[in-house]
């Protein structure tokens, strides 16, 4: 059997979420969300770009690049007394390969950082993969948390500690 060309181990990169990759990232994250929610997706006025919360020293933005193009991108931000997972997105073509379970875990450990002992997250029932790949890593549903009118899943996970 071939090797996967998608596994190298791309690294992760903490980034302004107004830099060229972030944009870039979202943009394609937002026109997927777009395309596959049946009531389409609407950002809002304030996207990821004007953020604080997705700054340090309270959040951070992370990419994935491969051949000058991000393949995966997502969040950390405290809310609410936990840290919040937003706008995790991967590159169709490297689903499959491992990069959303290693993203997740990269998201995490950003989040214990942080000095977070728990992260939560919200997701659409559309994204089944995703919910499948939350499941997987211990994620357990709860109740809503957020007001987010796109959301239709809620998990959370201990994290198991924070790191000083």
């Amino acid at each position: 059997m071939a090797a996967d060309p998608r596994r190298p181990q791309l690294p992760f990169e903490t980034v302004d979420p107004a830099a060229d990759h972030a944009r870039e990232a979202m943009a394609r994250y937002f026109a997927e969300l777009d395309e596959r929610f049946p009531q389409g997706f609407d950002p809002g006025p304030h996207t990821h770009e004007d953020d604080e919360t997705l700054r340090a020293p309270v959040g951070a933005f992370v990419v994935a690049v491969s051949d000058g193009h991000p393949v995966a991108g997502g969040g950390v931000r405290a809310y609410d007394g936990a840290a919040e997972i937003k706008r995790m997105w991967v590159d169709g073509d490297w689903r499959g390969a491992g990069l959303g379970s290693r993203l997740l875990r990269h998201l995490e450990e950003v989040a214990r950082d942080l000095g977070h002992d728990t992260v939560r997250l919200d997701t659409n029932e559309t994204l089944r993969d995703a919910i499948a790949m939350y499941e997987r890593a211990g994620y357990t549903r709860i109740d809503r948390y957020n007001d987010n009118p796109y959301a239709t899943h809620f998990f959370q996970k201990p994290l198991g500690g924070t790191k000083h």
